[in-house]
């Protein structure tokens, strides 16, 4: 496993991280989930990455129940505010100080931990003023409670002014988390610029598309019984790419990881790991393998070549419209 630091910060992580969206409290049962980690530990990953409305708090737990025994400060853990968690009451969800507060105190409860390496915003809150935000994060990492402050999903603009507080209040904010693959890269144009110009480093997601640049899923064929396409919550992220042209563009990378002695899904793993930018990849799993054959992506080095040849197979299906960056986010409430 080869490591980078996260930003301009002095913290470390392995160049694949390990996450458990989708999966751990949900899709997969936690033995299997535990086994994941276990694999990913043996694979060398020391970055763990996780939310607490994943499977609605569920995930932390598993996690937590997973990585229980380990050297703590062998390992950096990470999880994410915004979304909702509990029964869905007003104050249950957003980055108001009161659910700042309330999460991150819950989140080390359920992960087993007194603090986590990176606290992430999941998303923009439209509804909160960003100081009040900001400085609720800045109590967190006063409090010891959080090493790092980091974002999910925000804009070249929304990362300035969350960057320009984060000086004022003396906190490190160093990280976004954003989608980034071959196929969806709508973060090129103006959230990376922005972010090399700030110090932050992309912790990106969904690397693999959901599992479209893995090559299972063929065009003219239904999708293989039990993959993510067929699930109740994951058909939902997924179905975007689930398109014949996208899927055919895919089977024609093939030869090209055939050439590189690649997997697929390794080729789109150190695709992404190409950009400088990028601190860490997270890859998901409900299989150890999966773990344990993705994590082979981890010190690739693409020439240009092949990386152009990528490009021309993939043409116009590539998504790099940065307006897709805040795609989810919430609009601001009426004043009425």
């Amino acid at each position: 496993m080869d490591f980078r630091y996260l930003g301009n910060s002095g913290l470390k992580v392995s160049e694949i991280s390990y996450g458990n969206w989708l999966t751990h409290g949900s899709q997969v049962e936690n033995e299997q989930a535990k086994a994941c980690v276990r694999a990913a530990l043996e694979a060398g990953i020391t970055t763990f990455d996780t939310a607490d409305t994943y499977a609605n708090t569920k995930a932390e737990s598993v996690l937590g129940e997973a990585l229980a025994g380990e050297r703590r400060e062998s390992l950096e853990i990470f999880t994410k505010v915004y979304w909702p968690t509990g029964p869905g009451g007003p104050n249950d969800t957003g980055l108001s100080r009161k659910h700042i507060h309330e999460s991150i105190n819950a989140s080390l409860k359920r992960l087993g931990t007194d603090y986590v390496d990176l606290y992430q915003a999941h998303r923009y809150d439209t509804e909160t003023p960003l100081e009040e935000t900001m400085e609720a994060f800045a109590d967190v990492v006063r409090q010891g409670k959080a090493l790092y402050i980091g974002v999910s999903e925000w804009t070249a603009e929304q990362l300035q002014e969350g960057h320009r507080l984060a000086r004022e209040l003396r906190i490190p904010f160093v990280s976004n988390q954003p989608q980034y693959s071959m196929l969806w890269r709508v973060i090129e144009a103006e959230v990376v610029p922005a972010s090399e110009e700030l110090g932050i480093g992309q912790v990106v997601f969904s690397p693999i598309a959901q599992g479209v640049l893995t090559g299972k899923y063929v065009p003219g064929q239904q999708p293989p019984e039990g993959s993510r396409a067929t699930d109740a919550n994951g058909s939902n992220f997924i179905k975007r790419f689930l398109t014949d042209d996208v899927l055919t563009r895919v089977q024609e990378l093939k030869p090209l990881a055939d050439e590189a002695g690649l997997s697929l899904s390794q080729l789109a793993i150190a695709w992404v790991l190409q950009n400088s930018n990028v601190s860490s990849a997270i890859i998901g799993a409900s299989r150890p393998e999966q773990v344990t054959e993705n994590v082979k992506a981890a010190g690739v080095t693409l020439d240009d070549g092949l990386l152009k040849r990528i490009d021309e197979v993939l043409g116009h299906i590539v998504e790099s419209d940065p307006a897709k960056t805040a795609q989810n986010a919430p609009q601001k409430r009426p004043n009425s």
